[in-house]
């Protein structure tokens, strides 16, 4: 039962890798979504794939908020890094933390300004963030996709970073997170 809800000495425990990969798969297809859905205008309506983009959205919130609990609460393994790299690490995870919350979240505050109603998995509505026709909510949609790009950048440094471990240092770092 502990390896289920504890970190170990050298990998995360299944509730941290699950939450890690399940918001990978949720990033990837909001990233795909996004790229192939129409383009956003002053009369769109949010049907077919914006309508995915908005629930796999709602589902990132969702999946994020249990897994900044799940980390404050439970401490990652012990790290074995020098201190320029553990510090370049950490900077890199709070940047990832940080946008993974701050782009749904702008994303819903553009589409309350749309008047757009936003549920969780179809069935809890969510409020507005701001009121209908808000030119700040507005606004909110344009940082929304430049943060997405931003996004995508710091997902490449993370994934470098993965592979640098396993490839050039020859370490266990990737291991931590896929058990």
């Amino acid at each position: 039962m502990s390896a289920i809800k504890q970190n170990g000495d050298e990998t995360y425990g299944l509730v941290a890798r699950l939450l890690h990969w399940s918001i990978v798969v949720l990033v990837a297809a909001q990233f795909v979504v996004a790229w192939t859905m129409p383009d956003v205008h002053r009369d769109t309506q949010p049907v077919g794939l914006i309508a995915w983009h908005l629930a796999i959205g709602t589902a990132l919130i969702a999946a994020m908020a249990v897994r900044v609990v799940w980390r404050v609460t439970h401490r990652p393994p012990p790290g074995t890094l020098p201190p320029l790299l553990d510090t370049v690490s950490r900077s890199t995870h709070f940047l990832l933390y940080a946008a993974l919350i701050a782009v749904p979240l702008l994303g819903w505050a553009n589409a309350s300004s749309r008047g757009w109603k936003d549920t969780v998995f179809g069935a809890l509505p969510l409020p507005a963030l701001v009121p209908t026709g808000s030119t700040a909510g507005h606004a909110m949609g344009d940082i929304h996709g430049t943060l997405a790009w931003a996004l995508l950048v710091l997902i490449g440094v993370h994934v470098g970073a993965a592979l640098f471990h396993r490839f050039v240092l020859k370490d266990k770092v990737l291991q931590r997170i896929t058990g």
